[in-house]
């Protein structure tokens, strides 16, 4: 059998690991084994564009909207701001 050695975990991350492994009468090592293998069969494997990828989790917005018809769409809805109800106030 293969032997994997970790450096430099993040201790928040080893006592998470160890208190998980307690919980579930494991070593830390069947802990770490476990959860590799979940991960590797869960079918979730990163095999597309990891920027596509991380825009899609983070809710963000398709547009066909050019990058300067954005700042313009965003520039004009600055303009005469009335949302704090005052007129020539700081945030107008």
């Amino acid at each position: 059998m293969a032997n994997l050695q970790v450096r430099d975990l993040d201790d928040r991350l080893y006592e998470f690991l160890k208190r998980s492994a307690r919980l579930r009468n494991r070593s830390i090592s069947q802990e770490v084994i476990t959860i590799i293998q979940d991960h590797l069969n869960s079918g979730k494997l990163a095999t597309g564009n990891a920027t596509l990828e991380f825009l899609e989790l983070t809710g963000a917005w398709k547009d066909d909207a050019t990058a300067d018809e954005i700042v313009e769409g965003i520039r004009k809805g600055r303009e005469k701001s009335h949302r704090f109800g005052a007129e020539d106030g700081v945030f107008d």
